[in-house]
């Protein structure tokens, strides 16, 4: 069971007056932190035109993380791919993928928010047809020679070369939910991430599903599942669970507000409830147990993003934990 750090937003409560430079410096420390504590992984979270400046632009803050570290994978989780040119795309991976000597792992999604497609002016009834065109084109990209594919949304000769090409293609991980986009991430992609709505047993009945798909499709490359979860480590359940809820609540605010169009005080009681239930918090001990439910349901090659980095908790808080959940948590799975 592979074991990452996730979802690095840069994102700022009312109360937080730190600059952008202090806010991204954390980023790169926390990569940094990741590597030193033996995780597999770091991703990044992404989103745009929101009041609380999300990360927006997630390749060329992978693009510094490679800079700042040499060894943990990078993975985007997720770029929304009908907002990218997909030659750009291509040749911002391919270049990530060079700098980093082949650690990024190129996560991708649809993308969800209205206002995200009316800004950018892009129809939000294609963003199917969108991805999975990029998806074709990456893969063609990616090949030494000529691109060799027709594009629908990028008048692009089938002649040009793309620059540079990959030692090794970066794999592609598809973010999904319902039953057709985990479909497409079986048909299309190298991976599949099921985020922190989905419980294990909905994982696993998704997880089938895959298998079948592929099996009908006769595709026989590599696959991975990654969980992406709400956690924390500290000395008691009570201790662990106080340092993540603030963040992890208006995280969670802040996505439905967005969603839905129109601001909330406060999340339902009855969200919280189930919200607290969802994350992984408690000792090291408790957290390991937890994650070992996971591996023990889903198998072994499962590659798990845990996500403790929520805005308002301080580096110090959030480098301790990655710190345990690399020297105490991964030793027991």
């Amino acid at each position: 069971m592979d074991l990452g750090l996730g979802l690095l937003s840069a994102q700022r409560r009312p109360d937080d007056d730190r600059s952008a430079s202090e806010r991204y410096g954390e980023l790169l420390e926390l990569g940094r932190a990741a590597e030193n504590a033996g995780l597999d992984s770091v991703w990044t979270s992404e989103h745009h035109f929101t009041d609380d400046e999300y990360l927006s632009a997630t390749m060329p803050t992978l693009g510094a993380l490679a800079g700042a570290t040499e060894e943990i994978r990078l993975g985007s989780g997720v770029a929304l791919t009908p907002f990218y040119d997909p030659v750009r795309l291509a040749e911002d991976a391919a270049t990530i993928s060079a700098l980093s000597n082949d650690r990024l792992v190129l996560g991708l999604s649809i993308g969800y928010l209205d206002f995200e497609f009316e800004n950018f002016g892009v129809p939000k009834d294609e963003r199917t047809e969108r991805t999975e065109d990029a998806i074709r084109l990456l893969r063609n990209a990616w090949e030494p020679g000529s691109l060799e594919y027709d594009s629908d949304f990028h008048p692009i000769s089938p002649e040009a070369e793309v620059t540079p090409t990959p030692d090794d293609a970066p794999p592609i991980v598809l973010g999904a939910l319902a039953k057709p986009a985990v479909r497409r991430a079986a048909r299309m992609g190298d991976s599949w991430c099921a985020n922190e709505m989905l419980s294990i047993e909905e994982i696993e009945l998704r997880q089938d599903d895959i298998e079948r798909v592929r099996e009908e499709e006769g595709l026989e490359r590599e696959f991975t599942t990654y969980v992406v979860q709400y956690g924390f480590v500290g000395d008691s359940y009570e201790d662990a669970w106080e340092t993540l809820r603030e963040g992890y609540f208006y995280q969670q605010r802040k996505y439905q507000e967005w969603a839905e169009g129109e601001e909330l005080d406060a999340l339902p009681d009855e969200q919280r409830e189930e919200l607290e239930e969802r994350a992984i918090v408690g000792t090291p001990e408790d957290v390991a147990e937890e994650l070992g439910e996971y591996r023990d349901a889903l198998g072994e090659d499962v590659h798990f993003v845990f996500r403790p980095y929520a805005p308002g908790i301080s580096t110090e808080e959030l480098v301790e934990c990655i710190d345990r959940l690399g020297e105490e948590v991964a030793p027991r799975l």
